[in-house]
């Protein structure tokens, strides 16, 4: 059997089977036991009656009440022999050989069946002479027959409805695992989009096909990342390295030492200019990634937000622009502190870089309903609706921004520091200019 469900689903069975078939076997041995205590109760019961009778009257009036007895019958078909000191039977009918005292199986000869198997207890009683109250097996027989054959009655139909639930479970665990597969081979085949089948029963299966459809999410935003980045680097690098060319060709050129040298020292320039541009997109690919967290600690943002806001407003000020800033203390957050520290300067440093002199610049941190906001203001041109979506890809650069020195990688590392740490980036309007908000929800203390 090739399927591991239907194999799965019939080991099942088969063992439940198995218990079953045990469980009859101890019910049959427990049920046979107790009958047979009870018949040897029930012989013992007559053989004390008996023995009384013989002490109280004699053995003519025991030999008479044996005659009795087996003159009424009785539905447990006792059977009696009375044997005289010299080994005759005085009394009953019963055909066997003198047994030594006590209880045991015996063969007698039954005058309608012929030899048969019975209990028997043998008492002496004293004088010789020698008791021997015996039972047939037959009703125990009849009792051990019924019970046989009502268990198998009872193990076929358990068994019929064993397989019948093997059947089941192994259809419905193939159909389950099949389609897994299926969605699988198609996502092996390049269907990255497509994703594990949920049913509406939210079992093991479907808890399974959540995780892997969030897995498959989180790989092909990888995949598309990859993708993206390839497709950017090569249309980005094409300029760069089209100018550095031809700048070498032109300081190849010249025969002036000195020209020579400023075109080198030029393309150096760029050649350091391509290299940021590797390093930014590593750096982001690395924040992405996710393996930064085990870095995190605690960081003060009230603390790192007023330093980083002192620090580059003179800076800010030599650029024809104010900055000002109003932190609330004591806000603690989890998380790495130099790749917030590299937030907020890029985005300092792009309110900076897209507005014109006089425009003012605004840093604020404050806590409200368990949610931290991290916002940089400025009263700019600002930025359409439909482009703020647009501005944190990579290497996107806006009408108006595009001579402004940059790869277009700011925005795009501050996006990657948010959702490192669980936090939401927001673009608004200040009206006028962009209002730039990171909310941490989860981690304001």
């Amino acid at each position: 059997m090739r399927s591991a469900a239907y194999r799965i689903a019939f080991i099942y069975s088969a063992a439940f089977a198995l218990a079953i078939a045990l469980l009859g076997v101890v019910i049959f041995w427990a049920m046979h036991i107790a009958f047979l205590r009870q018949l040897d109760t029930t012989i013992k019961d007559e053989s004390a009656a008996l023995v009384a009778e013989y002490h109280a009257d004699g053995a003519t009036e025991l030999a008479e009440a044996i005659a009795k007895r087996e003159a009424i019958g009785s539905r447990d078909r006792m059977l009696y022999a009375l044997f005289a000191p010299d080994g005759r039977r005085e009394g009953g009918h019963l055909v066997t050989r003198r047994p030594a005292p006590g209880l045991r199986d015996l063969t007698f000869i039954d005058p309608r069946e012929g030899p048969d198997g019975g209990r028997g207890f043998t008492v002496d009683l004293g004088d010789g002479r020698v008791l021997l109250v015996a039972a047939d097996r037959e009703r125990i027989e009849q009792i051990d027959r019924t019970i046989i054959s009502v268990f198998l009655a009872g193990f076929g139909l358990v068994l019929l409805f064993g397989i019948a639930g093997a059947l089941t479970l192994g259809g419905y665990l193939r159909d389950r695992l099949g389609a897994i597969s299926h969605a699988a081979e198609g996502i092996a085949a390049g269907h990255l989009g497509a994703r594990m089948p949920v049913s509406d029963r939210g079992d093991e299966f479907d808890r399974l096909a959540r995780s892997l459809n969030a897995m498959l999410e989180r790989i092909e935003g990888l995949i598309e990342n990859v993708r993206q980045v390839s497709s950017d680097i090569a249309h980005d690098l094409r300029t760069p390295l089209a100018r550095l060319r031809n700048q070498l060709e032109r300081g190849l050129g010249q025969d002036d030492p000195l020209a020579q040298r400023h075109a080198i020292e030029d393309g150096i320039q760029r050649v350091d200019d391509v290299l940021g541009l590797f390093a930014a997109i590593l750096r982001i690919a690395e924040i992405e990634s996710g393996r930064i967290r085990k870095n995190f600690g605690p960081v003060d943002l009230s603390v790192l937000t007023a330093e980083l806001a002192e620090s580059y407003a003179p800076a800010v000020a030599d650029g024809g622009r104010a900055l000002t800033w109003s932190v609330e203390p004591d806000i603690v957050i989890p998380g790495d502190r130099e790749l917030l520290a590299q937030a907020l300067v890029n985005l300092i440093e792009n309110a900076q870089r897209h507005t014109p002199a006089g425009t003012a610049i605004r840093v604020e941190l404050a806590a409200s309903d368990d949610v931290c906001r991290l916002q940089v203001s400025d009263n700019g041109p600002g930025v359409r609706a439909e482009d703020r979506e647009r501005i944190v890809q990579r290497f996107i650069r806006l009408e108006g921004s595009r001579s402004a020195p940059g790869h277009g990688l700011g925005l795009n590392l501050v996006a990657a520091v948010a959702r490192l740490h669980g936090a939401q980036l927001s673009f608004g309007d200040n009206g006028p200019g962009l209002i730039v908000t990171i909310a941490f929800a989860e981690s304001c203390v």
